[in-house]
């Protein structure tokens, strides 16, 4: 027997660790919309709502807990001191890419060039040729109603931008009642993954809110590793009474899953989702009981008395728990992106939608 309470952590700190934190930086000239992008963007609020701290003289510092991004705020392209605030900013960029914790190192900058000005300022070319040196750039053209050409204009004047992309982070309506929609974040999301190195994948997904499609791919990462682990474990057939090898494994994928969604990742919100998946309470983990509330879900597996787990068998319980945990959180959050649901409540949903496989 295992102590669940040791899964339970062991899980946490994995998921947490294999998560990270990704730290973007975003500058802009006032009023180009930035506060409104970051809240587009990324959960709660957090441009409104999140902690700010100053690093320097025009640069903040945004985080929230719980979030595991960190937004640098440049503002000051407008400023007489200008060339003082990029030399400071330049600094800061270099220290933190020095440091040997890669949480906090700045992985992506977001240059930001608001459409109806249809120019690129000297300032921000500036700015461009500075950041594009040290970090992944990319420039966001904000406030997108027309293009007229004025993308092509910016790939010209930016060239060292890994990529430009137009977005509209609020709704609009025009003077004819006609409405513009949102656009272009999705791609943002997607275009900054690309730049970002593969290990911060996990935090941009678990950090945004735009892009559910992302949330989910990587999710579906967290099950195929999960499952692979799994047919590992029953490549010699997995006796039941020693089936709580594959404890770990099922509980460290739920830990992952939760996490990159972006919500509480607490020992007693995983021990409600393991309790709900797998149907195993008080303190230990058995192997037998995993297996038998596990199959018991699952036509053609229930029937199997005795014997062994093979590793297709193991393989294809932990896939279909996986997946079955993913479907119930993309439900939740395609009818609220900003939802933040109970431990209980999505226990429940799990249950039901294993029921119905």
């Amino acid at each position: 027997m295992t102590n669940l309470d040791d899964l339970l952590k062991e899980a946490i700190q994995k998921a947490t660790t294999e998560r990270g934190h990704i730290n973007i930086l975003i500058a802009g000239r006032s009023g180009v919309g930035k506060s409104t992008l970051i809240n587009a963007v990324f959960q709660q609020q957090l441009a409104e709502t999140g902690q700010g701290r100053p690093v320097t003289q025009n640069t903040r510092e945004i985080s929230r807990d719980g979030v595991p991004i960190t937004i640098f705020d440049t503002r000051g392209l407008e400023m007489s001191q200008f060339k003082e605030t990029l030399s400071e900013l330049e600094k800061v960029i270099k220290d933190r890419s020095n440091d040997k914790d890669s949480n906090r190192h700045i992985h992506a900058a977001w240059l930001c060039i608001q459409e109806d000005g249809r120019r690129v300022e000297s300032a921000e070319v500036d700015l461009h040729n500075m950041l594009a040196k040290h970090v992944p750039l990319i420039a966001v053209i904000t406030k997108a109603r027309s293009d007229n050409g004025f993308r092509n204009e910016v790939l010209d004047l930016l060239p060292e931008s890994r990529n430009v992309v137009r977005v509209r982070a609020i709704s609009e309506e025009m003077d004819d009642g006609h409405i513009l929609g949102t656009m272009g974040l999705e791609s943002l999301v997607e275009l900054t993954s690309e730049v970002i190195p593969e290990g911060k994948r996990r935090a941009l997904a678990a950090a945004q809110r735009a892009n559910l499609s992302y949330t989910k791919g990587q999710a579906h990462k967290i099950v195929a590793g999960a499952a692979t682990a799994a047919a590992a474990a029953g490549a010699s057939p997995i006796p039941f009474s020693d089936a709580a090898i594959l404890a770990p494994i099922q509980i460290g994928m739920i830990a992952g899953i939760t996490s990159v969604f972006g919500l509480e990742l607490s020992k007693g919100t995983l021990s409600t989702l393991v309790s709900s998946a797998i149907g195993v309470g008080g303190a230990t983990f058995v192997g037998r009981t995993i297996v038998v509330n596990v199959m018991k879900f699952f036509p053609g597996l229930g029937t199997v008395a005795g014997g062994a787990i093979s590793a297709a068998t193991a393989s294809a319980i932990t896939v279909g728990l996986g997946e079955a945990y993913i479907a119930v959180l993309a439900e939740i959050f395609a009818d609220n992106p900003d939802a933040t649901p109970s431990a209980s409540d999505i226990g429940e949903r799990l249950k039901e939608k294993m029921r119905m496989n």
